[in-house]
């Protein structure tokens, strides 16, 4: 990972983010001028190295899944740069793009609605290849669909049926394979499978591990559910409101998080040892989420921060850094993470000690 956002990626690095923002702008009045932005994201840089799965976690309205739309310029992004394989993806034309969009394919939420329900599942799979005029006619094409289908886990005929016939379980399994038809070298899996059951789940991150073992695929999964993110990822990024809070190798991360918010975030998770569950800290946060287009001054974090300091926070936004004694990539946007760490700062706005043991406050996905 790099330091700073103008620093090149690192030379493993499949897919290389910088410096990137997506703003809507807000019109008002008959003549419609402009009076504002939203700033869905605001000044993303990140790496994701070529064979592993970068998570990014955060509460809804954050900015991550407009960050995963705009990486496969599904949305336009309004500055920064995306390379894919060290080409600017921004800078492609029609064509040029229609041709890349082989190597970097979706996984949708909702796979139900993301198929055609007019379509057999066949007929949906085949159709990308037919688009993107792939060798071998249609006979190939049948033959190839019926493969990845069953090498997916879905039992023989499935390319017969149509979507509503599939439990959500299958059709996120259908979802797997139109991305899979094309061979792309990364998948973007938006929430691929926060509505599914528990059980179900579990297969399906199983299935997309072995996939990518198998595949060499690169992931960028898009989670709030703390606990998929850490069992799929290599490494984790925690976005609040349009910019990453902290980034590291997901062990690493995960038991020792530096940033306030992330922090939170694990507090909210519940243990499933009731002993440990009883004796854990938790961090309480105050308030709701800012609006992206009018976030605060500063740190972003600052108006629902425990451990927030007057001047500093409320007027220098703080980078991505490394703290000393920790990975070079685990860098913390923090300005006092070492104090809070250390314990040097007492909690305030609200959360002294006692209020932080009453449990997590965060706003849910």
């Amino acid at each position: 990972m790099t330091n700073e956002v103008g620093e090149a990626a690192a030379p493993e690095a499949l897919l290389s983010v910088r410096d990137l923002q997506v703003h809507y702008p807000l019109r008002s009045g008959i003549l419609q001028r402009r009076v504002g932005a939203v700033k869905a994201v605001d000044g993303v840089s990140l790496d994701v190295a070529r064979g592993t799965t970068y998570g990014l976690v955060g509460e809804s309205g954050c900015g991550k899944s407009t960050l995963g739309r705009a990486v496969l310029r599904l949305e336009e992004p309004t500055a920064g740069s995306v390379h894919l394989d060290g080409r600017d993806v921004l800078a492609l034309g029609a064509e040029e793009l229609r041709r890349e969009r082989k190597r970097m394919q979706m996984v949708f939420q909702d796979p139900l609605a993301s198929l055609d329900p007019r379509q057999t599942v066949e007929s949906a799979l085949t159709e990308p290849l037919a688009v993107h005029r792939v060798p071998g006619g249609p006979s190939a094409w049948r033959t190839r669909v019926r493969g990845l289908l069953e090498r997916v886990g879905l039992p023989a005929g499935a390319g017969a049926k149509y979507p509503h016939e599939f439990s959500g379980g299958q059709r996120q399994r259908v979802g797997i394979a139109r991305a899979l038809v094309l061979d792309p070298a990364l998948l973007v899996a938006d929430e691929p499978v926060s509505a599914l059951d528990v059980s179900v789940q579990a297969q399906v991150l199983v299935l997309l591990e072995e996939l990518q073992r198998d595949l060499g695929l690169t992931y960028l999964v898009i989670a709030h559910d703390l606990a998929v993110v850490k069992h799929v990822s290599t490494t984790v990024g925690v976005m609040y409101l349009g910019g990453l809070v902290e980034e590291g190798p997901s062990g690493e991360l995960y038991d020792r998080p530096l940033h306030p918010y992330t922090r939170a975030l694990l507090s909210a998770a519940p243990v499933p040892d009731p002993v440990a569950e009883a004796a854990r800290e938790r961090v309480r946060l105050v308030g709701d989420l800012p609006s992206p287009a009018d976030p605060p001054t500063g740190c972003r974090f600052r108006t629902r921060c425990p451990w927030v300091q007057e001047t500093r926070c409320h007027d220098e936004r703080p980078q991505l850094r490394v703290l000393p004694g920790h990975s070079p990539r685990h860098r913390v946007a923090c300005h006092f993470a070492e104090d809070v760490e250390a314990g040097r700062l007492v909690p305030h706005r609200g959360a002294d000690p006692a209020q932080l043991a009453q449990g997590p406050a965060v706003a849910g996905p």
